[in-house]
């Protein structure tokens, strides 16, 4: 299957109307999917976003959003409905936010997330669509998810405890008994956390399965899907030996994950981590594995990396970053462009802010981007996470 692109490049637009406001219906011809899930129409050369559509559906959507430039709208109705549309497994879908895509065809989910993020690498850091490999689907679209964060809200209308997931409509809590993304434990103890609820509105519960053989602390990061980690690791591992380093840096690394994992590979590893009980973490994992060859420190990566530099070879040194999603600060990267280190692989779950800083590493010719590898590690909702291996040039 492909996407539904080629008969839509001669189909004529809607008509102009530039009257359009909150509240008006309209027709579209929904001839896109952006990054974030919505799809894409048009009125004359006003561009139109609609959640839960797919393109080359034509459907009436109702406008919540007007600005100069583009609108937002709802599905009102489906008039020309896409072959690829399917059920939502989900009774909240549409209403909790945490997923996208549920009424999309998973095998479409996937070509068009690799089509979104070479969009985005193209548009945010000018580099070759073609560096995009193709999507690594989860071999379990659906139960796959193992920590949640469900949170307690008064609802003062109806004098009730809302208790599960902020809407993607507004602010408020969608009451919720299950998720259909989440695995089966985790359900289980959605249902406990409701039978025994928090005493007031305004609280977070993190509910989590923890990784078999892994101490990680209760608000320390660790991958969400153990379904295609083990996949994450392969890609991993295959460009660090395809690069020939022998010495890493992880940056980020939470509670040791990709050091440990690597660390056959290597003479030498650190790990850097400004969570400091997922330092110690990560020293309780190194030796319950036997790991003698790397260490972790805790502390700012932005402060330390410089550092760690200096103690190695450049031209044997590969860096690995796993940031938060809003990707490196300045300082990383400038270090990273003076030092050059032989390799950089960047993992990340956000495309637009992992474009953005290879775009800095790559100016002036320093560095190249040798490809990108995603992974659909979050199936059913926008995100999907991605290597990309940079490598020094010359």
């Amino acid at each position: 299957m492909t996407p539904l692109l080629n008969r839509l490049e001669s189909d004529p637009p809607p008509p102009v109307s530039a009257h359009l406001k909150v509240g008006d219906a309209v027709e579209l011809l929904i001839t896109d999917l952006a990054f974030g899930g919505e799809g894409v129409g048009r009125v004359g050369e006003l561009v139109v976003f609609v959640p839960e559509v797919i393109p080359g559906e034509r459907v009436e959507a109702k406008i919540t959003q007007r600005k100069k430039t583009f609108a937002r709208g709802i599905l009102a109705a489906v008039l020309d409905r896409s072959p690829y549309r399917t059920a939502p497994k989900c009774r909240y879908f549409g209403e909790c936010g945490g997923c996208q895509y549920q009424h999309l065809e998973y095998e479409q989910q996937v070509l068009w997330k690799r089509k979104q993020v070479a969009d985005l690498f193209q548009r945010v850091g000018g580099f070759d669509p073609g560096l995009i490999e193709s999507v690594t689907p989860c071999p379990q679209p659906y139960h796959y998810r193992n920590r949640i964060l469900v949170r307690s809200q008064w609802n003062k209308p109806a004098q009730t405890l809302d208790l599960g997931f902020v809407r993607g409509d507004c602010g408020l809590v969608a009451d919720i008994e299950e998720c259909a993304i989440a695995e089966p434990a985790l359900n289980d103890a959605i249902r406990n956390w409701r039978a025994h609820p928090p005493p007031k509105g305004g609280l977070k519960t993190v509910l989590r399965i923890p990784p078999e053989n892994w101490d990680v602390p209760e608000h320390s990061f660790f991958q969400n899907n153990y379904f295609l980690l083990p996949e994450l690791v392969r890609v991993v591992r295959s460009r660090l030996q395809d690069s020939a380093v022998t010495a890493l840096i992880d940056a980020y690394c939470g509670v040791g994950f990709f050091g440990i994992e690597t660390a056959d590979l290597m003479e030498s590893f650190v790990g850097v981590e400004l969570d400091a009980p997922a330092i110690q973490a990560a020293r309780r994992n190194a030796t319950r594995r036997g790991i003698q060859n790397g260490k972790f420190v805790a502390g700012d990566t932005d402060q330390l990396l410089p550092r760690l530099l200096e103690g190695q070879a450049a031209d044997r040194t590969a860096v690995l970053l796993d940031p938060p999603r809003v990707g490196c600060r300045p300082p990383t990267l400038a270090v990273l462009r003076d030092v050059q280190p032989r390799q950089i692989l960047y993992v990340s779950c956000h495309p637009a802010t992992l474009a953005r800083d290879l775009k800095i590493l790559c100016e002036g010719g320093r560095f190249e981007l040798r490809g990108v590898t995603p992974l659909d590690m979050f199936p059913q909702t926008q995100h999907v996470e991605c290597v990309a291996d940079v490598r020094r040039t010359g």
